[in-house]
């Protein structure tokens, strides 16, 4: 067997959807394509929603019955193949857990105390939004040349000299809008 040329995500959409589209015209050999291409995919779907390994690959054998049955009703303008078929696969796995009478495992909830959340924490999230407004609230204080000089310097990245060019100033009287700006950026921000 030769080996597959390395495709663009692009590519292997349009090759999915080709070979999706002739399985609905009858041909086995583009249903062994989709195979191919997507088993891997899709049994890990599968796995992970049943937890078990035979059942996993019993639902993944309903998944390309059910593609062979149903290729003619995959519409490329409304998902991708590859999301056609991971819900084709995600449903069949649920299907046979409601099938079988069993709930879908899950983790016991104390575990979920373990899990560290390495976000912010909900106060520091906060403080932040207010330092944010506050930045902004004095920035709008500022005359308009300081206030763009301070906002593209600090949050654009900037030079002084690259200021001082654009506006036409030596450099200098840009050091003094800038550094008088700060000062009185400093006076708001401290009230």
């Amino acid at each position: 067997m030769e080996a597959r040329p390395i495709l663009t995500p692009a590519q292997n959409r349009e090759v999915l959807s080709g070979a999706i589209e002739r399985v609905s015209e009858g041909s086995e050999t583009a249903l062994a394509e989709v195979y191919d291409r997507t088993s891997a995919k899709l049994f890990g779907i599968c796995l992970r929603i049943l937890g078990d390994r035979g059942e996993a690959e019993d639902a993944l054998q309903e998944v390309y019955v059910s593609v062979w049955r149903r290729a003619g009703s995959f519409d490329a303008s409304r998902a991708s193949a590859i999301t056609w078929l991971a819900a084709l696969a995600r449903n069949r796995a649920i299907d046979r857990l409601r099938a079988a009478g069993r709930p879908r495992p899950t983790a016991p909830i104390e575990q979920g105390l373990e899990v560290a959340d390495k976000g912010d924490d909900a106060l520091t999230l906060l403080e932040a939004d207010e330092e944010r407004s506050r930045l902004t609230h004095c920035l709008g204080e500022l005359d308009a040349t300081a206030s763009d000089a301070i906002r593209s310097a600090f949050f654009d990245g900037f030079t002084y000299a690259e200021l001082a060019t654009r506006a036409g100033v030596p450099l200098a009287t840009m050091k003094s809008w800038i550094r008088r700006g700060l000062i009185r950026l400093r006076g708001c921000m401290e009230r």
